[in-house]
């Protein structure tokens, strides 16, 4: 059967896979190898060097490719990794278009590294399209979305968003790792490159850091797969084999996932400590139903700011948890909370971060897959 004729929970498993053929094993194995032997001066088997190309992470990559109904994946160190590979395909004087409230690391990357190369990055509130139209001149080459957003779970109307930039000629790249490919598939949009922190859900298990992009057009993969080998921000082999047997389980993952952040979202809205709680689940979420017609669930992401909480008041919060894990990253079966402003976000000015919501009692939760009534009881105790 045709690899794209498959439904999302048969190709997590064999999507763009195939048995190996040295001795049939089920499960890619681990080409932990830096080189190969060729018969004669370019004669090789179709690997030479593993920055270029190694079997086990051509499995992964075939596999991202499979799961977000795209031709080509690449795998990369990190997703930031994968992100830096994609403003690479900009030159001094280009501009970009972002979301105005979006992870640290990559408002991080923009501004402290790539502004350096003359390249112009402007945040805008991308609810509304007004925003993003008043900012598109001839200099803008990219717009960059990601949704829900990180932290604040802002919800961007993907299609709309590529039909404007298509109108202009702006190649449009969406960070899908809150959603994962489970939920949305920013490609069958319209997008041009989807982004994933694979670290986070895709992993599943917080033992691997990995970055993953995905593309339909050739000729704009071969300029990635350029970057990518000559820029050598590569992930391992036993890096690509971990996030490989992660992606396996992602569908049986998400919708617990989802399941535990709706109990949870809930609890919280209805706790009277609780001032806000956001999550595109809510009727009354700003872009709900842009979220429910572009998303098959609304995730196990949520942020909440307790009633008159200052900074030390979430932080008290954060440091009383049990069961939830005070730790970065997310997209894990464990749940963990974190505390934006002193963590994932803490590399954004203030002034900034405030302006999207970002305030200093901000607490964000990555819901896992325990037993919901245990989260529920430390929240409980937790907040009191």
């Amino acid at each position: 059967m045709c690899a794209k004729k498959l439904k999302f929970n048969t190709k997590t498993i064999h999507g763009g896979q195939r048995p190996d053929k040295a001795y049939g094993a089920v499960m890619p194995p681990i080409y932990q190898t830096s080189t190969y032997a060729q018969d004669t001066p370019g004669g090789h088997k179709g690997y030479e060097y593993s920055r270029s190309a190694n079997p086990t992470r051509t499995a992964l990559e075939n596999s991202l490719a499979s799961i977000e109904n795209g031709n080509y994946g690449l795998a990369f160190a990190s997703g930031l990794a994968a992100i830096d590979a994609v403003i690479k395909l900009l030159r001094p004087g280009d501009e970009v278009i972002c979301t105005n409230d979006l992870y640290g690391g990559s408002y991080r990357l923009f501004k402290r590294i790539f502004e350096q190369y003359v390249i112009r990055f402007h945040f805008v509130d991308m609810e509304d399209l007004t925003n993003i139209e008043a900012h598109i001149t001839h200099k803008t080459k990219l717009i960059w979305i990601e949704t829900p957003t990180n932290p604040m779970m802002n919800i961007i109307d993907i299609k709309s968003v590529v039909q404007l930039a298509k109108k202009h000629d702006i190649l449009t790249a969406v960070d899908n790792t809150f959603a994962t490919p489970y939920l949305q598939t920013p490609l069958d949009l319209g997008a041009d490159i989807v982004m994933h922190s694979a670290t986070k859900y895709l992993g599943g298990h917080s033992d691997v850091v990995v970055g993953g992009l995905v593309v339909n057009d050739k000729d704009l993969a071969d300029r990635l797969y350029f970057i990518q080998n000559a820029s050598g921000a590569v992930c391992g082999p036993m890096d690509s084999f971990l996030t490989l047997r992660g992606i396996k389980t992602l569908h049986v993952r998400m919708q617990r996932h989802c399941e535990n952040g709706k109990v949870v979202a809930e609890y919280l809205a209805h706790h009277p400590k609780i001032e806000k709680v956001y999550w595109p689940g809510f009727e009354n979420h700003p872009n709900h139903k842009i979220a429910k017609n572009q998303m098959k669930d609304f995730g196990g992401m949520i942020s909440f700011v307790p009633s008159g909480s200052s900074y030390e008041d979430a932080v008290k919060i954060v440091e009383k948890l049990q069961v939830f894990t005070l730790a970065e990253s997310l997209g894990g079966v464990e749940s963990l909370a974190g505390h934006p402003a002193s963590m994932t976000h803490a590399s954004i000015p203030k002034a900034e971060r405030e302006k999207s919501g970002v305030v200093d009692a901000l607490i964000r939760l990555s819901v896992g897959i325990e037993d919901v009534e245990d989260l529920i009881a430390d929240l409980e105790q937790a907040i009191g």
